[in-house]
């Protein structure tokens, strides 16, 4: 087997966030599930722009900001994802390969604009989103580079992707892509509503394809039916190699080989805001992973990464998460 040149290649969503404060009364009058993340189309996405506050505009998408994370902590990596060819989609490209990030994915001459996702944040720091998925459904087999899969040591795809029928059969390619190199892979649930939609396909996937797994609390508890997470975790054992669970402020639990790690959480002066918590946890837990760290060791770090974000709004790092890493003496 070849060395791997990359260590994380991430598949998912190519969207622009725009992260705004909102109060209850907005959620309520949207009709929107607080902590929810809702596919919305282009014309709700207009009218929801046009109702909330100042906003933050950057590139986002969930293993987007995972990859922006493995960048802030020094490791290398690769991003397929699809945009459009019109301003976001620029935006888009300019932000992922400015930290770092290969990101070759050509983008779409015609059809959906590039993505966009409105998050609302509430003064408890919980995050609720309306997602225009745009030109992200027209990802597909054809965009997944097996050059780029066969060199990374970690392939990690975003289940928020999961819905069109064209990024499955992305998925299943970069994974047989993966193995067949003898590389591994990784899946983040991403949010219990997606899993709720697909749960069959979810099992099959995590059963056949996936080796490390990333959930929260009710992701995990969706996908095997169970209000009980002891019952969900004790399921999810021997259908992959590792699972690394996050519980917010209970921390997290990493699975793996019959033994389970407990990982307190970081401390947090001030919950800003939770978008991009359990991206920036898999960053932190990749990155460990792909440098042969042990398990608690690996959880540490995607609590150290987690702390840092939800201690500002947005879902990329301010601090230099490397330095973080660093000086709390786990590298």
């Amino acid at each position: 087997m070849d060395a791997a040149t990359i260590d994380v290649a991430g598949i998912g969503n190519a969207i622009v966030d725009v992260i705004s404060h909102a109060d209850e009364a907005l959620l309520a009058s949207e009709g929107f599930a607080k902590g929810s993340m809702t596919l919305i189309d282009a014309a709700r996405a207009d009218a929801l722009y046009a109702r909330i506050g100042p906003a933050i505009e950057s590139s986002g998408g969930s293993a987007g900001n995972t990859m922006a994370g493995i960048a802030s902590l020094g490791g290398n990596g690769a991003y397929i994802g699809k945009v459009r060819d019109d301003l976001l989609g620029g935006v888009f490209r300019h932000d992922i390969t400015a930290i770092g990030i290969r990101f070759e994915t050509p983008p779409a001459t015609e059809g959906p604009g590039t993505a966009r996702c409105i998050v609302m944040v509430t003064k408890d720091g919980h995050r609720t989103m309306g997602t225009y998925l745009g030109a992200c459904v027209g990802l597909g087999p054809e965009d997944v580079d097996p050059a780029i899969i066969a060199a990374a040591q970690i392939t990690y795809l975003e289940g928020y992707l999961f819905d069109p029928p064209s990024a499955k059969a992305a998925f299943r390619k970069a994974a047989a892509i993966a193995h067949q190199a003898g590389r591994q892979v990784a899946l983040s649930l991403s949010d219990s509503f997606c899993v709720g939609r697909y749960r069959d396909e979810f099992r099959e996937l995590v059963m056949k394809d996936i080796d490390i797994l990333f959930a929260n609390e009710a992701e995990i508890c969706s996908l095997y039916e169970t209000d009980d997470f002891d019952q969900a975790a004790q399921a999810v054992r021997g259908h992959v190699s590792i699972a690394a669970l996050t519980r917010s402020e209970a921390g997290s639990v990493i699975l793996a080989a019959g033994a389970a790690h407990r990982i307190a959480p970081a401390p947090v002066a001030r919950v800003v805001d939770t978008t991009g918590a359990g991206d920036l946890y898999a960053s932190g837990a990749l990155f460990g992973l792909t440098r042969g760290l042990p398990l608690p060791t690996c959880g540490a770090i995607g609590s150290l990464a987690a702390a840092e974000i939800i201690s500002h709004v947005g879902a990329r790092p301010e601090a230099r998460l490397d330095q973080l890493v660093a000086s709390a003496g786990l590298v």
